[in-house]
């Protein structure tokens, strides 16, 4: 392998007719004035004769094609393998034309590829491109990870991808990347068994009820380490909540618009009014309720029930306080007040005021990865109280430390969230979206960090997208999203053309620990998602499951004629849980038998169904 062509100080090509090149492999350039430089290849090609070429546009320019002449290639017959390789750190002068290139061993390379041990970082994957560094990999690096291929398993063929965590404190916060069946949920599945052999306290966000790390993946269940003790799952209104009397009335206001939509000034002031601190939920439901038939009574309405000489002493009572309530709150437009009960009642019907966050607490001091799951809408609105409360505690440990004093500890923790820019969307207000850009901005001094991934990086918030420090880029379509991803990252215009082609697992890694993007393909993970399957086969399945029930009932009977299906039918449903009549009986037992799982007989009087 030899450098060909005119070099600069960051890029020069390389020839070779024996040896094709790997893309994102690893070379050294043996120029002694230059200390011997190491690059990536960023490009390559295969030339000959027989392809036309455009020399205005190729990598080989006619600089190369003239180069090559006359170091002794034979241009009209040899196949010519071409890279272009991009130096790591820009050289002072060009490199020498004609020098030659080699293969590193693996501690020529081991401070550009890995920055920390299994032990201690996080084992994502094999990083592409260094298969021929193999042979020469340390002991403590090898065998480290299983690679999902084409369906298959196989072993680590290069180096392991090594996520450092401990560099967060500077580096802080992570971005996952990628459109639909880019693999960037298995990728994130990845991440969470990594944060959960590392006992760090984690609280995901799971919309889509996935996040289950129970099952393992056959043949692998020797691998990493056992999850289920690693691993809470809560549900909102079952399990995890918000105590209604912790709340402060901005808490409150909060809540209120994320249950709603934006609050009218209006209906800020109805909250500041009726809320008194250590509100109960019924207390403070009751006042809005009782001020809203009060307002609906009016004054005139109260006084007529008064004069009401039935009116019983506790009814007497009552309407007397509902005249109170209308005087203190009279002000108070109805249909503010009656905007705000709205929201209450949808919160509360939802479970959110039955249970508290005792649970969750409880993981993340515990070092568990707790997974919060439930609907879209809920979990916003319950992940701004929580993110915010978690954060708090963390925050007044660290201050409490700095004034010297004790404090009550609450360990670092991280959050992670996919569909990460339904909860902090650009341009728009959404619940969460206020604490998470705090914490994009300032959690790096306590200790609290973000996970965020999504499909649509254009449509995440501005300010948390640059303060990502790593980001994930997996398969990306879209040429809106490519273009924010190429402005919030160092991928080079060849990787930008690659990333709408990449297959499953395939991602690059934009790092700032790295100072460089890294072509990276993700690990097998240990644990398998509860979505797993296939849909087609598992209707194919049920389908399977419910003829046998059906077969096995009937079976009995057969003969069976025509006018025997009333009967049938009633037996059918009440064994199988059905709900058929005559005819989808009878439609059924068509298709078993066009199946060859019945034999069906005509005759002029009737139909007969047989085993």
């Amino acid at each position: 392998m030899q450098v060909v062509g005119i070099t600069t100080q960051q890029e020069v090509y390389i020839a070779s007719r024996e040896r094709k090149f790997r893309i994102n492999e690893i070379l050294i350039l043996e120029d002694a004035d230059l200390n011997n430089p190491r690059g990536e290849v960023v490009e390559t090609l295969a030339y000959n004769r027989l392809i036309p070429m455009g020399l205005d546009k190729s990598l080989v320019d006619a600089q190369v094609i003239r180069s090559l002449e006359q170091i002794g290639y034979n241009i009209d017959s040899d196949e010519i393998n071409l890279a272009k390789l991009r130096l790591y750190e820009e050289a002072p002068h060009p490199v020498r034309t004609g020098c030659s290139v080699r293969l590193p061993r693996f501690e020529e390379v081991r401070n550009l590829l890995v920055k920390t041990t299994p032990q201690e970082g996080m084992l994502l994957g094999e990083i592409r491109g260094t298969e021929s560094l193999a042979d020469s990999l340390s002991e403590d690096l090898a065998n480290q990870v299983v690679i999902m291929e084409q369906g298959d398993l196989r072993s680590q063929q290069g180096v392991p991808f090594l996520f450092d965590i401990k560099t967060m404190q500077q580096y802080p916060h992570v971005g996952v990347f990628g459109g639909s069946g880019s693999g960037k949920s298995f990728g994130l599945r990845v991440m969470l068994e990594e944060l959960m052999k590392l006992k760090i306290p984690t609280i995901v966000f799971d919309p889509h009820f996935e996040m289950d790390f129970s099952d393992r993946v056959p043949g692998l269940e020797d691998r990493g380490c056992s999850f289920t003790e690693r691993f809470v799952s809560v549900q909102v209104g079952q399990q995890a909540g918000i105590s209604f009397s912790h709340l402060s009335t901005r808490d409150i206001t909060e809540l209120l618009g994320a249950a709603g939509g934006h609050l009218t000034e209006s209906m800020i002031n109805v909250v500041q009014m009726l809320h008194r601190r250590r509100d109960s939920y019924t207390s403070f439901s009751d006042r809005l309720n009782n001020l809203v038939q009060a307002l609906e009574e009016g004054k005139h309405g109260l006084e007529r029930q008064l004069r009401n000489a039935d009116l019983t002493p506790a009814e007497a009572a009552r309407v007397r306080d509902l005249m109170q309530l209308l005087q203190q709150y009279g002000t108070l437009p109805l249909s503010s007040v009656k905007g705000i009960h709205w929201r209450l009642n949808r919160l509360e019907k939802a479970g959110l005021f039955q249970h508290d966050i005792r649970t969750i607490e409880q993981g993340m001091e515990q070092g568990k990865l707790v997974v919060v799951q439930g609907n879209a809408w809920i979990l916003q609105v319950f992940a701004t109280y929580v993110i915010g409360a978690l954060y708090r505690k963390r925050r007044e440990y660290k201050d409490a430390r700095m004034n010297g004093e004790e404090g009550h500890f609450f360990p670092p923790f991280v959050v992670v969230t996919d569909e990460a820019h339904n909860f902090a969307p650009k341009a728009i207000d959404s619940p969460a979206k206020s604490i998470l850009k705090e914490i994009a901005q300032e959690g790096r001094k306590y200790g609290v960090f973000l996970f965020l991934a999504t499909q649509r990086p254009t449509l995440l918030d501005e300010t948390i997208t640059a303060q990502l420090n790593t980001k994930f880029v997996f398969r990306t379509v879209r040429g809106t999203d490519i273009a924010t991803l190429r402005e919030e990252t160092d991928l080079t215009p060849e990787e930008g053309k690659r990333l709408p082609y990449l297959r499953s697992g395939d991602t690059f890694v934009s790092s700032a620990v790295f100072g460089r993007t890294i072509f990276i393909r993700i690990r097998c993970a240990y644990t398998r998602s509860p979505h797993l399957d296939n849909p087609f086969d598992e209707l194919k399945q049920k389908s399977n499951e419910r003829d046998e029930r059906v077969l096995q009932t009937i079976s009995a009977q057969l003969p069976m004629f025509d006018t025997d299906l009333v009967q049938a039918v009633a037996q059918v449903n009440r064994e199988c849980g059905l709900n058929w009549d005559v005819a989808r009986l009878k439609q059924e037992l068509d298709h078993l038998a066009g199946s060859g799982r019945l034999k069906k007989h005509e005759t002029p009087f009737t139909t007969r169904y047989d085993k």
